[in-house]
């Protein structure tokens, strides 16, 4: 893979909660697993990591990419919520799985905190060649679904932060998919502010 730059993939259903032999949870396909794995088998991509902040613990790309030291799956999450999964001691066969679950209310200063103390260093330390952004916006405060308490302005600052990684660690390169969110408003205007940054990037 030579080429940086990003992309939004706007898909519905959304994608994470789809195992390999199962929907489930809203998903057909688990949409960021498939993706990693065309980045390799089309486009010679090394090591692929996927980062969801979907407010739900994405259970089918962690179920996907279990086994496989090449795929590497970082997650933060309500917990405990749909679907159960995502304890911190979940990490998978290879150490290839980061999971950072959060309690209702947190709020977006202490997520924020949490990705950059935690789970971004994690994922620098895989040293991936691309990044798949799992982009579930039911964090939001006004989400029905979720309670995590994150604002727009926390979904682009935690955007700004991946694409900062993904310049260092993978130049540049980093696609995003959309997963939850349930209030159109809400995600509209997280959506907004997630493009903006990727603009930017």
């Amino acid at each position: 893979m030579r080429q940086g730059g990003n992309g939004f993939s706007a898909m519905r259903p959304p994608g994470h909660h789809a195992e390999p032999d199962r929907a489930m949870g809203f998903c057909l396909f688990s949409s960021a697993a498939i993706a990693a794995r065309h980045a390799q088998n089309a486009h010679g991509a090394g090591r692929v990591a996927v980062l969801d902040f979907d407010v739900h613990h994405g259970n089918g790309t962690q179920a996907a990419f279990w086994d496989h030291k090449d795929l590497f799956y970082a997650s933060s999450h309500q917990m405990p919520l749909y679907p159960g999964t995502g304890a911190a001691d979940e990490g998978g066969a290879h150490n290839n799985i980061f999971n950072l679950p959060f309690a209702a209310g947190t709020g977006g200063a202490d997520i924020l905190a949490g990705w950059r103390e935690h789970l971004l260093p994690a994922v620098a330390e895989a040293r991936p060649d691309l990044i798949i952004i799992s982009a579930g916006f039911d964090a939001h405060e006004d989400d029905p679904l979720g309670g995590l308490g994150m604002s727009t302005d926390d979904f682009a600052a935690l955007t700004r932060d991946i694409a900062e990684l993904a310049a260092d660690c993978c130049g540049g390169r980093f696609i995003s998919v959309l997963e939850g969110g349930y209030n159109l408003d809400a995600l509209g205007a997280s959506v907004l502010a997630h493009l903006s940054v990727l603009a930017e990037a």
